[in-house]
């Protein structure tokens, strides 16, 4: 790589770790292009160069926290015996990462209002949520007709379990309601 494009991903990173800081203690809406250009260091001409916008580089932040978020629950299910467990160990890590802090803001409260539904779920399908339904899918518990329906209410259960403990809730019942719930899911009574 030359010494340019080494200065401009050096630049970018130094942008998109400013940018997650400050939209997950601030929000969106209380983050400002001034902040992030005062914190970083750069000329507007500069973070204009890698960004088009403020809502540009928050998608850029929520990509590289959805690609972190992949990550993370790739190695999670790593060695798991079969796909239920897979689909279980995946979830239950979801639940366990949603915790945090920057994950909580960016990603499940600013995401949707910033980017709008239909864009935010299309990142969600590119990493955590085309995850979850492929995992469900590995199960053969749900019929193909149904696979996309009930990914769906198995993230909405799961992602409300976490909004929940985010609002005072207690972790381990939280764990164990949706440990229950996939149980349910993928063992009908």
């Amino acid at each position: 790589m030359n010494l340019k494009a080494e200065r401009g991903a050096a630049t970018r990173d130094k942008v998109l770790t400013i940018a997650t800081r400050l939209f997950a203690e601030r929000g969106y809406d209380d983050t400002s292009i001034e902040t992030v250009l005062q914190e970083s260091g750069l000329s507007r001409g500069a973070l204009y160069h890698h960004y088009a916008g403020k809502e540009a580089l928050f998608e850029a932040v929520l990509e590289a926290t959805e690609a972190a978020i992949g990550a993370e629950l790739v190695r999670a299910v790593r060695g798991s015996r079969d796909a239920e467990e897979a689909l279980l160990t995946g979830v239950l890590a979801w639940v366990r990462l949603a915790r945090d802090p920057v994950i909580k803001r960016i990603v499940l409260t600013d995401a949707p209002a910033v980017l709008g539904w239909e864009r935010w779920r299309a990142m969600e399908e590119r990493y955590s949520f085309g995850m979850l339904k492929a995992a469900l899918d590995a199960t053969g518990a749900v019929p193909a007709e149904f696979l996309d329906l009930h990914a769906h209410m198995l993230l909405a259960a799961v992602n409300e379990s976490v909004l929940m403990v985010a609002r005072g809730g207690d972790q381990a019942t939280a764990e164990a309601a949706v440990r229950e719930f996939v149980h349910r899911l993928l063992r009908p009574r």
